[in-house]
């Protein structure tokens, strides 16, 4: 996630943040019309969730999947080589090796964690009319036995094997949108942040010859590549037992470079430190409201603490004003650094949380790090209401209830009951 640039220099087409507090409350924190009367309407339902489709204010902090790519592999887990003689026919049970470990994954987490994830997987499996793995699970990782019983002497090739399902997905938004005849409504759109998932199906395990004919792209086809039909060692007589299979130990070798070379990128994404960014903050002034009601997201005194829900008064010392810096925006969505009047830091998700659902919002030193980017989503013009996205995890914010001192925490999905649309509100 290195897209992050910190020129600051407004869009040509951000009118909704000019320079003045007055046109920005136009444009969009205006007193809020009949689209953003307070309360919350009954947000759509998930499964009219469609590009293009109505949606609600309500809808403004939830988020939906679409899946935009899809590619069915047969993959062989475990796989061992093994010669029958004449003398060893009947079931024998053959310890299998580890050819590759398939973990179930969707974004950035490296786990299944949150709603979204679930949801995700669940329309990978209806679009492709498969069963696949909706939860967090891999395969094994250690050699297995597969038990068969062998009706004919020859060489086999022992396996254990599924579909590997991966591809990549987007999220819908709701968001406003400009109709041909210049009136605006709340539609169901792309948003901006995407993702790759991992999953497969079930398990099965079986045996199989060279002279076997066999499906094509399936997984016993596979594992008849594997046994490497054409070489000395599988047209050489052999005694009963393993056979060595100069393939598989191939397949093995370059799984275990893959796996290799993803953990050394990993390590050296994690160990890249955020540069000091210099700010270019607008000079409106805002404060981020529960709509109708006095609670506010106010930013912690202490490291530790979280952004909370808090009412504004004498006290509270500039925690709960916020400025908007760095600000981008790309098709009617904005991106922006939240910036805190009152402890000078930058809105973020803590890094070694970030992978967690239900992670809280705090403040940070502001830098180059886009787990202090967050996509804004607006409700139509005249309305102050808005959906707030986390750019690195992809989270919507919220909270579990309404109540001081309630921390501002992510959820994969948004909360469905409305409570993470906001106002956005010049001060």
């Amino acid at each position: 996630m290195s897209h992050l640039r910190s020129s600051g220099r407004w869009a040509r087409g951000l009118v909704a943040l000019t320079v003045t507090a007055a046109s920005t409350l136009a444009a969009i924190t205006a007193v809020a019309g009949p689209a953003g009367a307070a309360g919350h309407p009954k947000p759509a339902a998930a499964a009219q969730a469609e590009p293009g489709g109505a949606c609600t204010s309500a809808d403004l902090g939830t988020r939906h999947p679409y899946i935009k790519s899809s590619e069915v592999t047969p993959t062989i887990t475990h796989f061992k080589g093994w010669y029958v003689t004449a003398g060893s026919t009947g079931t024998q049970t053959v310890n299998t090796s580890v050819q590759t470990t398939i973990s179930v994954s969707v974004g950035l987490t490296g786990n299944v964690e949150g709603s979204f994830a679930v949801e995700t997987l669940g329309k990978v499996g209806a679009s492709l009319g498969l069963n696949v793995q909706v939860s967090y699970t891999s395969t094994s990782s250690t050699s297995t036995s597969v038990t068969w019983n062998f009706g004919s002497p020859g060489y086999y090739g022992l396996y254990k094997g599924t579909k590997k399902v991966t591809g990549t997905y987007g999220s819908l938004n709701c968001n406003r949108v400009q109709q041909g005849d210049g009136s605006w409504a709340l539609k169901w759109t792309a948003g901006p942040d995407t993702g790759s998932y991992t999953t497969f199906t079930t398990l099965e395990e079986g045996a199989v010859r060279c002279e076997d004919k066999v499906p094509a792209n399936s997984i016993m086809a596979k594992a008849q590549g594997l046994l490497d039909c054409g070489s000395a060692s599988a047209t050489a007589q052999h005694p009963a037992g393993p056979v060595p299979s100069a393939k598989a130990d191939r397949a093995k070798q370059d799984a275990d470079s893959a796996a290799t070379a993803a953990r050394a990128a990993q390590g050296m994404k994690a160990t890249q430190a955020a540069r000091p960014a210099a700010l270019n903050c607008q000079p409106a002034v805002y404060r981020i409201e529960v709509p109708g009601k006095p609670l506010n997201w106010s930013a912690p005194l202490l490291a530790n603490d979280g952004v909370r829900l808090r009412e504004s008064n004498f006290f509270s010392a500039h925690l709960d004003n916020w400025r908007l810096c760095n600000v981008t925006e790309n098709n009617g969505v904005i991106e922006a650094s939240l910036w805190n009047w009152g402890n000078g830091g930058c809105a973020t998700i803590p890094a070694n949380i970030a992978n967690q659902e239900q992670a809280y919002l705090t403040t940070a030193s502001c830098g180059e790090d886009d787990l202090q980017r967050f996509y804004i989503y607006r409700d139509v013009p005249g309305s102050s209401k808005i959906g707030v996205q986390n750019k690195y995890t992809g989270s919507m914010l919220g909270h579990d209830r309404y109540a001081d001192g309630e921390l501002i925490r992510q959820y994969s999905s948004g909360r469905q009951d409305g409570t993470g649309t906001y106002a956005l509100t010049a001060v």
